[in-house]
């Protein structure tokens, strides 16, 4: 008998105003389930997740959780007390012998903390580090279900790599908001998108709900062109993507297969280079023999890199490496101490920044991108889409276009910024996190324009689908100095960090932890492996412990039934002999980790 969910919808609605949110919705999150919520922004995700988690009350319907349901919940403002340090804030009056002696709170503070100063105040941190904090603080805490509203926001790929890590391996079950893709794949089980007041279930992650809707898509006979075009361009890109992507469905992909079985590669690299140099002549970007510093820090150090017509290339580094500085460099914004810096004759750059630039609030959107151009020759195939063609491409149709600026969410004055930059029909596009914002909808968009514009790409993102989806090639600024080219990508990135490639130093390291002090001798790569040993026998000595209970509750209630007690007293002697053999790996690991 299947064990009853931790939470219950039964036909809730919640609407604001005269917009309904969820109309009659009915689903529940069981033990051990891992749910990913996806849709366009506005259309009710966080709302969804503060009706579950009774922060929120319905119109109607019903909430039911579970008895003595442990929920944590991670929104999208914190409530952190500016007066208290950064450690307090998050482990309480706990001493730092404790924490520090904790594989789990290690793990969490020094990949979600690790370049804070642990004894700063809270009111001292950057929007970025208070929710890292907050993040830090609810993983802490034992929970049987985590609510998590965006929790890769302000995460570098390293960080979202280790939390997917993390909550796959914590017993309790999971609902979390996020436009990152390759998260909702690594770690889901079940997705749900919320449309239009419903909410559908698909199983598995991002990759499995993309063929699940081109499987319902083909059953029901979709008449819709322009988006069957999209869907069978995304699964073309899910097919060929890495294997973290391929996750098996619970369902028939034959379907969904079919449809993508001819299909070309997402974009026509040759036709695309041909079209770039025509726009951009050969010469993009040449750096020659280029150093910079700031005072005693070294930025770059005798760096040599060419920037070619049709190049896409995504750019990783820890926060504060020096991607920032590098960018500047490359456009002339910032001069280098040394070295020469050459930029093509033609060459048009459009920079799409972090910052929302301000505008005239009270224009409405179709006026205001009126305004600015008509018509624009944008999609590289010889044509040129007028104002409202491009609005409707991005998500701006019907009440949206006649909407003041002012009124438009986050995600929506993200879009219009982009499109701003694109009616100015640059040739070299910069986009720096670009993916802040945009609901997963609106990026496959972008990728799909993105896949026909026949400019260069140069692309700063911890989104890891948005990288890998949009760029040919990868290189790194690790801190050091150089600018490092990594011919298996994002993979190849996360394999440098671990085996401790040169990076900036965290502002408060956590060495000052007894049991963390290393030995010199000790090769730093090797002890760090021993340390992701130890944490991994902890997490299967904590599981054993927990089977051993239950093994010893079914002993006290089977105590008539001699039979079965001769099976349970087999399996806690397999037990037993499985606890000797990773006890004596734990202490090898553990020398080698000193």
């Amino acid at each position: 008998m299947a064990a009853p969910n931790l939470v219950n919808m039964e036909a809730v609605s919640k609407g604001f105003g005269t917009r309904t949110l969820l109309d009659s919705v009915t689903l529940g999150i069981g033990r051990g389930e891992r749910a990913g919520v996806v849709g366009r922004n506005g259309d009710g995700k966080s709302t969804l997740l503060q009706v579950l988690a009774r922060r929120e009350e319905p119109d109607s319907g019903r909430i039911t959780h579970n008895r003595d349901l442990r929920l944590g919940y991670l929104g999208q403002t914190d409530d952190l007390d500016p007066g208290q340090t950064v450690l307090h804030a998050v482990l309480g009056d706990v001493e730092t012998y404790t924490w520090a002696a904790d594989p789990r709170a290690r793990s969490v503070m020094e990949h979600l903390l690790g370049e804070v100063d642990h004894q700063a105040l809270v009111g001292s941190l950057s929007g970025g580090e208070r929710r890292r904090a907050s993040l830090a603080r609810l993983l802490l805490t034992e929970v049987d279900l985590l609510v998590l509203d965006e929790p890769t926001n302000h995460l570098d790929i390293e960080a979202v790599s280790w939390l997917a890590e993390h909550v796959v391996d914590r017993a309790g079950a999971l609902i979390v908001v996020t436009h990152d893709r390759w998260f909702l794949d690594a770690v889901c089980t079940v997705t749900w998108e919320v449309q239009g007041g419903q909410v559908s279930s698909y199983d598995g992650g991002y990759a499995a709900y993309v063929l699940a809707k081109a499987e319902r898509s083909r059953s029901a006979q979709v008449t819709e062109t322009k988006r069957q075009n999209l869907l069978k361009k995304e699964l073309a890109w899910l097919r060929r993507g890495a294997p973290a992507r391929s996750t098996k469905p619970k369902f028939r992909i034959d379907a969904a297969n079919a449809l993508i079985e001819n299909e070309p590669p997402p974009r026509d690299k040759l036709a695309l280079s041909q079209l770039a140099t025509a726009r951009l002549g050969k010469d993009v970007f040449d750096v020659e023999d280029v150093s910079l510093s700031f005072g005693d820090r070294v930025m770059l150090n005798h760096v040599t890199f060419r920037l070619g017509p049709a190049d896409r290339i995504g750019l990783l580094g820890p926060n504060g490496a020096g991607k920032t500085t590098f960018l500047k460099v490359l456009t002339g914004q910032l001069a280098p101490d040394r070295g020469v810096v050459k930029q093509g004759k033609t060459v048009r750059v459009a920079n799409l920044s972090q910052t929302l630039d301000e505008v005239d609030g009270a224009a409405t959107v179709l006026e205001h991108i009126t305004a600015i151009r008509r018509t624009a020759a944008l999609a590289g195939r010889g044509g040129e889409l007028t104002s409202s063609q491009l609005l409707e491409r991005f998500g701006f149709t019907g009440d949206k276009l006649t909407t003041r600026i002012s009124d438009l969410s986050g995600g929506e004055r993200r879009r219009l910024q982009l499109l701003r930059i694109l009616l100015d029909e640059p040739n070299v596009l910069i986009l720096d996190e670009p993916t802040n914002d945009l609901d997963v909808e609106t990026l496959t968009v972008l990728e799909d324009f993105l896949d026909s514009w026949p400019g260069v790409v140069v692309t700063v993102t911890h989104d890891r689908y948005f990288l890998e989806r949009v760029s040919d090639m990868v290189y790194a600024i690790m801190g050091d100095g150089q600018v490092r080219h990594l011919p298996r990508g994002v993979d190849q990135y996360l394999d440098e960090l671990e085996a401790g490639i040169p990076r900036r130093a965290p502002s408060n390291a956590l060495t000052a932890a007894p049991e963390m002090s290393s030995n010199l001798s000790v090769d730093p790569a090797a002890a760090r492996a021993a340390k992701k040993e130890l944490n991994r026998i902890e997490r299967q000595l904590a599981k054993l412990t927990e089977t051993e209970a239950k093994l010893h509750d079914q002993l006290a209630a089977s105590a008539s039934d001699y039979e079965r007690l001769a099976e349970l007293d087999t399996e806690l002697r397999k037990l037993a002999d499985e606890r000797a053999e990773l006890e004596t790996a734990w202490f090898e690991a553990a020398e080698l980790a000193e």
